[in-house]
């Protein structure tokens, strides 16, 4: 590695305006015996091609390893909070009750998913191997024959760790690239929707999540009270900019014409290792995030309190009509003193619905022995969303080995 000369290879391309021509040269100058044969047969992505294989493979075992480290912090987390009720939201409006844990067992289903396809894709990753100028070998069939020719590529290759593409241009297929930008963007698009949910369950209005938060760290350069969700914000900003590269990647594949063209040539130096790059801060940011995520229990019950027996109503419905009762007539009565509930809420005062409903005359004629209040008790009324975030980090358990 010493004896690599950069600035002499800088200053041949320089004169000659071919970055790998340059190399070659400067090689050759360097060393007498080998310098006159190198090359040889070869075109420049014989060499090029192959060594982005390389790079490649190496910054998805990069990112598998930190996207393992993020999904089994997340299931220790879902692990903590599998059977914590608290209220689900739809249209960003309280809904029924979920619990966190399931909540968190959504966002770590979506990054196994990821997971799982980076590593597919991790493992039939395929170089372009030593194919010549438009991938039909023809030059090194004229060094070393037919059989000898097929016998170097695949020692070569061997060597290199890498398995070919049976058939190529002067480039492997730029649709390999294509789908691992998409499998990153992918990746890129699970923590957008993640992070976002903690924004929106870090507003005080919500206050049931927020990032961890530094003892000195600054919130605001003008507001010293804020403690803004800036981890969350990286992730949404970066995640937007990795959604873009595959594009340019699309581009390339379905541009790259007959045996191939240069469009794609000066884009790759950048999509490339910017995606891989992009989508390792995501990760690394991600992972102090939900590692450090904090829960307000408090927080948590008091939204329950407030808007889940809105949606355990369905309980006294249920209950009412095995009971007899029609269930057009008391549909009706649970709409009506739900919204007077309602009003109650938006005048700042607790929610009076289980007051209301055990009050009402036909609802304790159909259930006399019935205790409204443990009917809309939303905390048990979660289904089997505990057991399935089990399911899901049980998964997560079982792919990473």
């Amino acid at each position: 590695m010493e004896n690599i000369d950069i600035g002499r290879a800088l200053a041949i391309e320089n004169e000659i305006r071919h970055d790998l021509m340059a190399e070659i040269r400067t090689y050759a100058e360097q060393c007498k015996i080998g310098g006159g044969i190198i090359h040889l047969g070869a075109t420049s992505m014989d060499i090029v091609d192959n060594a982005d294989v390389i790079r490649v493979s190496q910054s998805l075992d990069l990112i598998l390893t930190q996207l393992r480290e993020l999904l089994l912090a997340l299931s220790d987390q879902i692990a903590e909070w599998s059977d914590v009720a608290c209220m689900a939201y739809t249209h960003l409006q309280p809904a029924e009750p979920t619990t966190v844990g399931y909540r968190l067992a959504q966002y770590a289903q979506d990054l196994l998913m990821d997971y799982r396809e980076l590593r597919f894709f991790r493992e039939r990753l395929r170089g372009k191997g030593f194919k010549g100028a438009v991938g039909t070998s023809a030059a090194y069939v004229e060094l070393f024959g037919m059989e000898d020719a097929q016998r170097m590529e695949f020692l070569a290759m061997h060597e290199l760790g890498l398995e070919t593409f049976a058939a190529t241009t002067q480039v492997y297929p730029r649709k390999q690239d294509y789908r691992i930008l998409h499998a990153l963007a992918g990746l890129g698009a699970s923590l957008h929707k993640a992070t976002y949910d903690v924004r929106i369950l870090q507003i005080p209005a919500f206050g049931e999540w927020s990032e961890p938060f530094a003892s000195k760290q600054v919130g605001s350069s003008a507001m010293p009270f804020k403690r803004n969700p800036v981890m969350s914000e990286n992730i949404g900003s970066l995640s937007r900019y990795l959604a873009s590269l595959p594009q340019v990647a699309w581009d390339d594949a379905a541009g790259s014409l007959l045996e191939r063209t240069l469009d794609d040539s000066a884009n790759r130096r950048i999509i490339l290792p910017s995606a891989f790059l992009c989508a390792s801060e995501i990760l690394r940011n991600a992972l102090r995030l939900f590692s450090g995520l904090k829960f307000d229990h408090s927080a948590i019950i008091r939204n329950l309190e407030i808007y889940g027996p809105f949606a355990a109503t369905e309980r006294i419905l249920m209950a009412g009509v095995r009971a007899g009762g029609d269930r057009q007539h008391l549909h009706e009565i649970l709409r009506l003193h739900s919204l007077s509930a309602w009003e109650r809420i938006r005048m700042g005062e607790p929610n009076p619905l289980a007051e209301l409903l055990s009050q009402d005359e036909t609802i304790r004629a159909l259930l006399p022995d019935v205790d409204v209040y443990d009917l809309l008790d939303a905390g048990t009324h979660v289904g089997y969303a505990p057991q399935n975030a089990i399911k899901v980090r049980n998964e997560i358990l079982r792919v990473l080995g």
